[in-house]
Parts: C-alpha cells; structure tokens; sequence
C-alpha cells in the first residue's frame, strides 16, 4: 500500500520541507475552455461586452497563483519569483498556460494548476452571457485537460 506523505496517524498535516535543499524550481500547466466560435471570435477581436477578457483572466491568474496556499490546505507558502501566463485562441477554444518559478523548497505545480484553473474560469465568466443557451444552461462550454506540462528542479551553484 502506498504511503501518503500528508497523512500521518490517519491526520493530516503539512509536510516539514526545512531539510529539503533551496533550489530554483519552475512548473508549467495547461489547460482548455471550449466556447462557441462566436465567442472565440470575440475574444480574438476585442469585443467581449466586459471588457479584455485575457488581460482580466491573465490578472486573475496571477493573483490565484499567489494564493494558492489559501486555498489549498497543504501548500506551502513560498516565495514565487515569476510568474508568465499565456493564451492561444482557437477556432472555438481558448487554451491558458501558465509557468511559474520559485527559488525554494518545494515545487510550484500547484501554483501553476491554480493560475490555469482561475484563468479558464475568469473566461468563462467573462463570456457566460454569449454562452448560454436558452434555458440559461451551457451545454457546450466545458473547462477539460487542465495538467502540469513540465516541472524542473535545477540546482543552484555558486558562480
């Protein structure tokens, strides 16, 4: 049987990571909405009745980044050093991926994840009105294959 490592005497707790090496580390993570290609289209063009939908989604990430330890209740908080949050519009999909760099003791994918996951849900928000169908549903949009792409741990070495 597998041990998990935030779960000691049936309780959970946060991992002691003050032995582990400071090291730069950085994760990237991806993920996907799928919209109507109307919607797409008016994101491409810039006219989402709210406003700039992947500068907003671009800020949220960032944000959602800083405080994952907030809303995940094993994350440490760590010192996040960078963080770079891109789009690609498709024909009727909008992808996010999001890298984030820590000098540190433990990994970032969860900051990574957690910028993707707000992006793609700030989109959603940002066009529900232009997704909904008639019924106030949206039988189409659909947040899918949010992952970690990569994730690196580099030694530091005194230059």
């Amino acid at each position: 049987m597998q041990e998990f490592s935030h779960i000691k005497d049936d309780r959970a707790y946060m991992v002691d990571i003050s032995n582990k090496d400071t090291v730069v580390r950085y994760a990237t993570a991806s993920g996907k909405i799928k919209l109507h290609g109307e919607t797409a289209e008016k994101i491409r063009s810039g006219s989402v009745e709210k406003g700039n939908v992947l500068a907003t989604a671009r800020t949220a990430a960032i944000l959602a980044v800083k405080r994952t330890p907030d809303l995940i209740p094993m994350c440490h908080q760590i010192p996040i050093t960078s963080v770079d949050v891109d789009f690609e519009i498709g024909e009727g999909d909008v992808t996010a991926n999001v890298e984030v760099r820590s000098v540190g003791r433990t990994g970032v994918e969860m900051e990574a994840l957690t910028g993707v996951s707000v992006a793609l849900l700030t989109v959603w928000d940002m066009v529900k009105s232009a997704e909904k169908d008639n019924t106030g549903n949206y039988p189409s949009t659909a947040i899918e294959n949010i992952h970690v792409v990569r994730k690196v741990k580099e030694i530091i070495t005194n230059q």
